[in-house]
């Protein structure tokens, strides 16, 4: 092997021994990119199994900040844009769901002697519901929910302050609905939310 591949190889060993994210106490990270959340395939059913229930999937632009508690552990607040979701009662459009699920988990990030850096962690959900939209059944009111989530991913360096990260989430959301004030029974979402995003340490 000459000299120009000894050093070439030696570049990429110390790019994959020096690449990954520190993550000490007191550090701070943000991220932005985009989440898809897709509901569950079974939402349920409303007034007594009349109305068998599906919920539409949406992806919108994503925002996390995470603040590390101790080395390697941190505590992450997850935002987003108002997702909209398409909701079918029996196959047929009834209305549209605007809401912002804000999510704050606990994740442990698995220290590595490389580049990518694996991560894990469970929190609490509450999903507000900001508006219904093209609503078909008059009366009809949907409440706010809280519920557990769990979250894993991988952060992979591109630099000593910066990662590209993959991840998914799932979350228990389930959706009270009343009509004309009475209760009628759950919409159960809980949707995997799949995501993408750059990641700043500062």
């Amino acid at each position: 092997m000459n000299t120009t591949k000894l050093v070439s190889a030696a570049a990429v060993l110390a790019v994959c021994a020096t690449g990954a994210l520190a993550q000490s106490k007191g550090d701070m990270t943000a991220g932005i990119g985009f989440a898809w959340v897709n509901p569950s395939d079974d939402n349920g059913s409303l007034a007594s199994g009349a109305l068998d229930m599906d919920v539409g999937e949406n992806t919108q632009l994503s925002l996390t900040f995470e603040y590390f508690i101790a080395d390697n552990l941190g505590i992450e607040v997850l935002a987003a844009t108002p997702f909209t979701h398409q909701v079918k009662a029996n196959g047929s459009d009834i209305v549209k769901v605007k809401h912002l699920p804000p999510t704050v988990t606990l994740n442990y990030h698995v220290p590595t002697n490389t580049a990518f850096t694996p991560f894990f962690g469970a929190g609490v959900n509450y999903t507000t519901i900001l508006g219904l939209e093209d609503q078909k059944i008059s009366g009809l009111d949907i409440k706010d929910s809280w519920g557990l989530s769990g979250h894993f991913g991988v952060d992979y360096a591109i630099s000593e302050r910066s990662a590209l990260r993959v991840d998914a989430r799932y979350i228990d959301i389930d959706l009270d609905v009343e009509l004309n004030g009475d209760d009628i029974g759950t919409v159960e979402v809980d949707p995997w939310v799949f995501g993408v995003s750059y990641i700043l340490r500062f």
